[in-house]
């Protein structure tokens, strides 16, 4: 197997060879043009330096940062000057089966679930690993890279292990960065759970907070307190945040009208939706599209 399993058709970034997950290093000179990617991505700079765009703004990158960013984010790199990246990728496929625990787990929950789309981040989060914490995640960064010569169905545990390991690290920087996160280091309410199982199987649905607190048997305003302490957001806008995602995908992998989309995620209101969209990716979905789409493309 030669080369990594990534490819970019017209700004838009796979996962091409069906991995679990993929790790590799990629080395910037220049400028990286902005993209967006159809999986989750942690980017970790472990040489050189670069500024990173994206539609938080310009930040400018030093050895021991992380990047997340949720699929659909864009995002790109300037002034490099031999910026090596240590890219870490895996599908919402992953996150939501494989992964799924994650969310029961109060520093992944909020390093994969609530976090990026919380303070106005739009998908993404980003903190400093220090240098003995850099050298344990470039440790199952590698053992993530070599396990992708080897059959996934023999080394599936190994894969998410690494993987995991990666992540706990990750999610304890954010931790410190924040002095703790929302629910403190306790598992998450199983109503808080169930709530977003809910929410994110049913995306179309018309869903009001009355009756999602009453599939819960809750009240309202219990549910509210329940869901923030949690996640750090009200459930509606959890909800809005995967709307929003989702009518990304939507744009990027099918032909479907944009009036289409925006009902099959639950906005019949075109007004609502075409500024729900520009508020989280900063571009209406007419540009998005145009930017990013590609005919669509099977992992």
């Amino acid at each position: 197997m030669s080369g990594p399993p990534v490819e970019e058709i017209k700004g838009l970034v796979y996962i091409t060879d069906g991995s679990l997950a993929y790790a590799g290093h990629h080395l910037h000179q220049d400028s990286h043009p902005v993209h967006t990617h159809s999986f989750v991505e942690l980017a970790v700079v472990t040489g050189g330096q670069g500024v990173h765009k994206s539609l938080t703004g310009n930040r400018r990158l030093q050895v021991g940062d992380v990047i997340l960013l949720r699929p659909g984010v864009w995002h790109g790199y300037e002034e490099c000057r031999g910026l090596d990246l240590y890219n870490c990728c895996f599908s919402t496929g992953l996150l939501q089966r494989e992964l799924a625990w994650t969310r029961e787990d109060p520093f992944l929950g909020y390093l994969l679930w609530t976090g990026p789309n919380s303070m106005q981040r739009r998908g993404m989060l980003t903190t400093h690993l220090d240098p003995e914490t850099l050298k344990e995640c470039v440790t199952h960064l590698d053992g993530l890279a070599q396990l992708r010569h080897e059959p996934v169905n023999r080394h599936r545990s190994d894969i998410i292990g690494r993987l995991s390991l990666f992540l706990g690290h990750v999610a304890r920087a954010v931790a410190t960065d924040l002095g703790g996160v929302p629910g403190g280091e306790g598992p998450a309410h199983p109503a808080v759970l169930e709530a977003m199982s809910l929410l994110e199987s049913r995306l179309a649905h018309k869903w009001t907070l009355d009756e999602l607190a009453e599939e819960l048997h809750l009240t309202p305003r219990y549910l509210i307190r329940l869901f923030k302490a949690a996640t750090g957001l009200p459930p509606m806008t959890y909800l809005a945040q995967h709307r929003v995602e989702k009518a990304a995908s939507l744009l990027l992998h099918t032909d479907q009208p944009i009036t289409h989309i925006a009902q099959t995620v639950g906005w019949a209101d075109q007004n609502y939706f075409a500024r729900r969209f520009k508020a989280h990716y900063g571009l209406t979905a007419t540009t998005y599209r145009r930017l990013f789409t590609h005919r669509p493309v099977r992992l």
